[in-house]
């Protein structure tokens, strides 16, 4: 019920230029909706609503922030560029050559990119051997890898 109301609660901003959570509850209230200011405050907090200026003079509405695009920090994306030279796939194993010295980096780098598909990394000092799930996801890595470092 909770995903329904936000789902309605996104599409009733996108239609209206709703200016206040009295004016979305009562929205709500009519597409059948039986709601209170505390559980449409919550909504809002929890569907990260921002307001925006609207199209009449001195007024803000609600809007939704889009959702960034899901890239690793900065730091992460210019330790791999500068530290992978080569990416090898063996099986469901990736295996990254990397710079001298850099290999425990990128793997901590690799880390925090949130690749679902890796399994673990293990780094020596110019190798990473990355434990994919699958020979599908592992040739995916590879390819985000690549989008990732811009190779």
């Amino acid at each position: 019920m909770k995903q329904v109301r936000q789902n309605k609660i996104l599409e009733l901003i996108e239609t209206y230029e709703i200016e206040t959570q009295e004016e979305l509850a009562a929205r709500l209230r009519e597409n059948g909706f039986s709601v209170t200011q505390a559980t449409v405050s919550r909504d809002i907090r929890e569907l990260k609503l921002t307001k925006k200026a609207g199209s009449r003079s001195r007024s803000y509405i609600y809007c939704a922030v889009p959702e960034p695009d899901v890239l690793p920090e900065a730091r992460y994306i210019r330790v791999l560029s500068d530290s992978v030279l080569s990416m090898e796939l063996a099986m469901n194993i990736l295996v990254i050559k990397t710079s001298a010295g850099m290999a425990m980096a990128a793997a901590a780098a690799l880390d925090h990119c949130a690749l679902p598909e890796i399994v673990g990394c293990i780094a020596g000092d110019d190798t990473i051997m990355c434990a994919v799930r699958s020979v599908r996801d592992a040739v995916a890595v590879k390819q985000k890898i690549e989008q990732i470092i811009g190779m």
